[in-house]
């Protein structure tokens, strides 16, 4: 797969899951909340990992730098 996702946004992403797993783990969040955020997390964490963001594909969308060599 192309990656669509740059640094930046890629970092920002870890930066929210980890926040949320961090929330999670300390008791701020919990039950329904938890559950829903915490697969937001996931698929975060998923995407910052792989650098491609599936729903940015259908709208054209990426947050890479191009090279202009």
């Amino acid at each position: 797969m192309t990656q669509n996702m740059g640094t930046i946004d890629r970092s920002l992403r870890a930066v929210i899951a980890l926040a949320v797993g961090a929330l999670y783990v300390t008791g701020q969040i919990g039950g329904l909340t938890a559950a829903v955020l915490g697969v937001f997390a996931a698929v975060f964490l998923g995407t910052s990992v792989v650098g491609t963001c599936p729903l940015y594909r259908p709208f054209g969308l990426s947050t890479c730098r191009t090279s202009t060599s």
